[in-house]
């Protein structure tokens, strides 16, 4: 086409949009193309006096796609190489716009890319829409001016409801914000009135920790000082009882020297009471430290079973204590190791009528394991944990001496040498407990 005077514009916006049409865009892209031609060639016409139109269809290089070209020759060289529509809004109306040279010739070119289910365009496709093209009527200036008032109207009426969407949309948007700020007031304050309760609730916690830490620290100093006030006058007791069945002494009756050998017998028996709550005392406070030693294990174990051997319970019952493998070092504190064992061994020897009480020590890695086996009535599982409270007792068949104070006071020097003191029992299969230590210490 040959775009020349005005009218020709008018020609040049209605081919336009019958191309468009025929090859596939659809409607509003065929009013944006059209009226985009419309400005492109009404600016040409004015600044270089005309240009050649030519409409093309052309797969991109790069996705295949199918592009509707329309190029536009200017009549005359443009000024300075450059076109600029006078409009900014006509470059948004198509894919591209710009100055491109096409086989030696400069053209404005403009695109715009054909939906994909638009039907194919064949080569018999082609023939027939140029065919069409070519048959059809132009309209008059009057009927393209109707036709693109038309569309201006429907373009300002689809605008007008877009607004009017946009303006529902923007106020429900708004409903929706101030419902999510209420929201967020509510979580906030929620937030807040929990942070003071938590807040509340820790200080709370500290306050009866330290009342607890306090009672503790005033239950120890009880212990200590009662024990230690305790000490001397039942050890003079002793003396005395002692003293009374000495036989430098006047001779007493039948009756008396086993009423003496019961005061003895009591005696001892609280001394030995007093002497727990003072150790027991001296563990909770911290006042005992471990004096860190290379301990042999067979060294111990051997005093243990010439010690533990003259018990009157053990003549009843078999003391066994295995020989640990060599090397059977382990760094600890002997008084205190020695002391655990022995209050472990006692228990059993105590607590078992018939069988046997074994200690034995195997080496797991980088710890080892000291397990005193017994074949007593055994302690339900319920009750593991409250044996290793003070003053308890698990209750059996008979009632048998005692404080109830070993195994917590075991269980803190246990734990004084870096390792842990577990036990494994059932009703009926005896009792097992075991402590771990660590081989170096730490």
């Amino acid at each position: 086409m040959a775009l020349r005077v005005e009218q020709d514009i008018f020609v040049v916006r209605q081919r336009g949009r019958e191309v468009a049409a025929a090859v596939g865009l659809e409607r509003q892209d065929q009013v944006r193309i059209a009226t985009a031609l419309s400005e492109v060639a009404r600016d040409l016409l004015r600044a270089v006096g005309g240009a050649d139109v030519v409409f093309a269809v052309v797969a991109g290089p790069v996705d295949g796609r199918r592009h509707l070209l329309v190029d536009l020759a200017p009549a005359a060289p443009l000024p300075g190489g450059r076109y600029e529509p006078e409009s900014g809004a006509v470059a948004r109306l198509v894919d591209t716009l710009g100055v491109l040279t096409v086989q030696g010739d400069t053209v404005v070119r403009m695109s715009r890319r054909v939906p994909a289910t638009a039907r194919a365009l064949t080569p018999e496709r082609l023939v027939e829409l140029r065919a069409q093209l070519g048959e059809s009527a132009l309209g008059t200036v009057e009927e393209e001016l109707a036709t693109q008032n038309s569309q201006l109207i429907n373009a300002l009426d689809e605008v007008r409801s877009q607004r009017d969407e946009l303006a529902r949309l923007n106020e429900e948007l708004e409903q929706t914000n101030r419902g999510v700020m209420a929201l967020y007031q509510q979580l906030t304050d929620e937030l807040e009135a929990t942070n003071r309760g938590v807040v509340a609730l820790y200080a709370e916690l500290d306050e009866k920790s330290a009342q607890l830490r306090a009672a503790s620290e005033s239950k120890t100093r009880f212990l200590a000082n009662v024990s230690h006030e305790l000490r001397a006058p039942v050890t003079a007791v002793i003396g005395l009882a002692r003293l009374l069945a000495d036989s430098a002494s006047d001779p007493l009756t039948a009756e008396q020297e086993r009423q003496v050998g019961l005061i003895r017998s009591s005696a001892s028996d609280l001394l030995t009471l007093v002497n727990e709550l003072l150790d027991l005392a001296k563990a909770e406070s911290g006042r005992i430290e471990p004096e860190w030693a290379e301990v042999d294990l067979r060294a111990v174990f051997g005093q243990l079973r010439g010690t533990l051997r003259a018990l009157p319970a053990a003549g009843e019952v078999g003391l066994v204590v295995e020989e640990p493998a060599t090397p059977a070092t382990v760094r600890s504190d002997e008084v205190l190791l020695a002391q655990v064992l022995r209050n472990l061994l006692h228990n059993g020897l105590k607590f078992t009528s018939r069988g046997e009480v074994r200690l034995r020590a195997e080496r797991h890695g980088d710890r080892w394991r000291l397990a005193v086996s017994d074949t007593g009535p055994g302690i339900p599982p319920e009750l593991h944990d409250r044996v290793f409270e003070e003053f308890y007792q698990a209750p059996g068949p008979a009632r048998v001496g005692g404080t109830g104070l070993g195994l917590p006071y075991a269980r803190r020097l246990v734990t004084l040498l870096g390792g842990t003191l577990e036990l494994a029992s059932e009703p009926g299969r005896g009792s097992t407990f075991t402590v771990w230590l660590p081989a170096d210490g730490t």
